[in-house]
């Protein structure tokens, strides 16, 4: 792999294909090319390629549907579109596809080299961090808990059934058992594991902190509060907010937790807008949840739901 960077050249027309070639290797790139879509996804396959050039119209397809298949494989290769009759909607269709640009032929050329450069900046930060995704996601994994007592395979097996699921969930254990780590470890085997993992210990605030941090507040909501402030649960969108020692929290905030979860709404401290967050809730507690719901300390529908 070029240490400049692998450029495929996608274009069917062979003058300008070889002229495209040579002005991009002149920067020190390694460029490949094809002359249809079939060729270019061989290279694609052998090839780690950070930016393909590529015209729109080709004979066995087009440079739209070739940027919609990179985007469908996340694959973190950006694409520079060609085309000769450059007009607005083919912009759009472009730009909605998921490329990184759309230049002229022949018009652009002094746009090329510098467009390519960007875009290789681009692609290589996403490899990056699918790199510290995937870094993260085995650090947290399943094979890094420890133990092999009947106990802790039972758990597993359990808990492995609940990571395709889009559902809370509730771990229940004294306190050192290791809950987080499960809770960590079913975010990072679920289809949200890109997404943040956050966590907060309610036992660890009084209540008007407590709904400041998993709220938020606006400015002037109270003393003190001079600036807006993004609360845990806006943090955490898209991902999961894992809620320690939830059956410390008080009832009339457990009504609210309860909103996110059934509509995905809550109002910020001072606020009258509801905000809107796509959250997992994970929820671990050392109590006996279902004696403080009898005793009136814990709601039965947040509970149950």
């Amino acid at each position: 792999m070029s240490a400049a960077g692998n450029i495929l050249v996608v274009e069917d027309e062979d003058k300008l294909r070889g002229l495209l070639r040579r002005i991009i290797a002149l920067e020190g790139y390694t460029v490949h090319e094809a002359g249809d879509c079939r060729s270019a996804w061989k290279v694609l396959g052998r090839e780690d390629i950070d930016v393909v050039v590529c015209d729109v119209r080709l004979p066995d397809g087009n440079g739209l549907d070739l940027t919609r298949s990179l985007r469908d494989r996340s694959s973190g290769v950006e694409i520079i579109l060609l085309t000769a009759h450059a007009n607005i909607p083919d912009v759009v269709k472009a730009m909605r596809s998921g490329a990184f640009d759309y230049i002229s032929k022949g018009d652009d050329n002094d746009k090329l080299l510098p467009l390519i450069a960007h875009a290789i900046e681009k692609a290589r930060l996403q490899k990056r961090v699918r790199s510290l995704q995937q870094q993260v996601k085995h650090a947290f994994s399943f094979d890094n808990i420890i133990g092999d007592s009947p106990a802790i395979l039972a758990t597993i097996a359990l808990v492995r059934k609940v990571t395709g699921a889009d559902t809370t969930v509730l771990l229940l254990g004294e306190t050192g058992t290791g809950k987080e780590l499960f809770a960590k470890a079913i975010h990072a085997a679920g289809d949200r594991a890109s997404f943040p993992f956050v966590a907060l210990n309610c036992s660890a605030f009084s209540r008007d902190l407590l709904e400041s941090e998993l709220f938020g507040h606006k400015a002037g909501a109270f003393t003190g509060a001079k600036k807006e402030k993004r609360g845990l649960i806006e943090e955490a969108d898209g991902g999961t907010l894992f809620l320690d020692e939830i059956g410390e929290m008080q009832l009339d905030l457990q009504a609210k937790l309860l909103r996110v979860l059934e509509v995905g709404q809550f109002f910020k401290v001072g606020s009258a807008t509801p905000t809107t967050a796509n959250v997992r809730v994970f929820s671990a507690t050392n109590r006996d949840l279902v004696r403080q719901v009898r005793d009136g300390a814990f709601r039965e529908d947040l509970f149950t739901g």
